[in-house]
């Protein structure tokens, strides 16, 4: 059986990443494919649990290797429980955010590079995604997408830091051309999402045509 696909949505916080994602599986799975939707962090019971704790907007006593760890523990159980399961299995998996989220939150954005690239090289087991979309979208044009009384602890951080964290992500870019595609996310809903399939379908495409040869 050919192994399934690995793709993941990344982007400053309100560039549409879960409007994105969910019109893409819902356009895959239209199409005939297998396609396992998950989050970061999040995706499992256990997941979702430590989800509750990082995100919580009075747990601003969290020390930042402590978010590094919490963050570290939630990828290696999605990877283990329902990422690697699914794309052995053939599946598309489509991911709001994986480890780039924790190089530029917690790496650029806390200072901590060095620790979040090894911490999470264990954590994922070496799991790195096929294509990874970036939403690009200024700092303070994300953050006024989100209303002020739902923000959680990350979203409450400083328009500062949420800037720094976005030039983390076109670093990435630009050191990543080719899995990290940008894409402008600043248009209407359904300009991004024709932008997204424009990128995604070549990949489809080689995959069916590997698969093909591969019978």
């Amino acid at each position: 059986m050919t192994r399934g696909l690995f793709l993941t949505f990344e982007g400053p916080d309100g560039s549409g990443k879960s409007t994105q994602v969910r019109m893409l599986a819902e356009h895959l799975t239209q199409q005939g494919y297998a396609v396992l939707v998950t989050r970061e962090p999040g995706g499992t019971d256990i997941g979702e649990q430590i989800r509750s704790v990082i995100l919580r907007p009075e747990n601003t006593a969290m020390a930042p290797v402590t978010e590094v760890l919490l963050y570290a523990a939630c990828r290696a159980q999605i990877v283990q429980e329902l990422i690697r399961p699914a794309l052995e299995a053939g599946q598309i998996v489509l991911c709001d955010r994986f480890l780039d989220s924790s190089v530029v939150y917690q790496g650029y954005g806390r200072g901590l590079l060095d620790a979040v690239n090894g911490i999470n090289a264990f954590a994922t087991d070496g799991l790195a995604p096929d294509l990874t979309i970036l939403l690009k979208i200024g700092a303070q044009a994300g953050l006024a997408r989100i209303r002020e009384k739902t923000r959680d602890r990350i979203e409450s951080e400083s328009a500062a830091w949420h800037e720094q964290v976005y030039a983390g992500y076109l670093a990435l870019e630009q050191a990543n051309p080719e899995r990290i595609r940008g894409i402008d996310a600043n248009g209407s809903v359904s300009e991004v999402h024709d932008a997204v399939l424009r990128v995604v379908s070549p990949l489809l495409d080689a995959s069916a045509s590997g698969a093909g040869e591969a019978l």
